[in-house]
């Protein structure tokens, strides 16, 4: 059975897709994409069938991480049985999401950063224009995360 996890951002056209292609590179270094089923979207509806902000293109392009076939879409409540975490970029997807996927509060949905030492949300670059800063922050919170499962996986077996 395939380890699901959806990256959740408010647009997915930014921050969602960045952890999801990151978190994608990070699992086929180590040669196990097939354990895993990896996708994002985005608690609004603007962006929908919309692939990747340039600004998110062109950031993973500079570490030849791939968004393609990369495209928008919203969260819906199937998606709360299909993956196994559900993994927000600050607090409001949080608060946005519950509600999306049927649920008040669930321990399977958390924001991405409440994984490292230092605790806090995913700054959106499509408003901070920032995408080194997105980049950096989801890169280090797609390692933490990945430990995390790892981590799950051996106390589960």
């Amino acid at each position: 059975m395939k380890i699901g996890v959806l990256f959740v951002c408010l647009g997915n056209i930014c921050r969602s897709p960045m952890a999801e292609a990151i978190f994608r590179n990070l699992v086929e270094a180590q040669g196990k994409t097939d354990q895993f089923d990896i996708d994002s979207a985005g608690t609004g509806d603007w962006h929908i069938g919309d692939g990747p902000h340039q600004g998110t293109v062109q950031k993973l392009a500079e570490h030849n991480i791939s968004t393609d076939g990369m495209f928008s879409r919203q969260i819906k409540q199937e998606d709360y049985d299909r993956f196994d975490y559900i993994v927000c970029m600050d607090d409001s997807n949080i608060k946005n999401a519950l509600p999306m996927l049927g649920h008040d509060e669930s321990t399977k949905v958390f924001r991405l950063l409440d994984l490292i030492k230092d605790p806090k949300d995913v700054p959106d670059p499509y408003f901070t224009g920032d995408f080194e800063e997105t980049y950096q922050l989801c890169l280090e919170g797609c390692k933490a995360l990945l430990q995390k499962i790892e981590s799950d996986v051996r106390s589960h077996s």
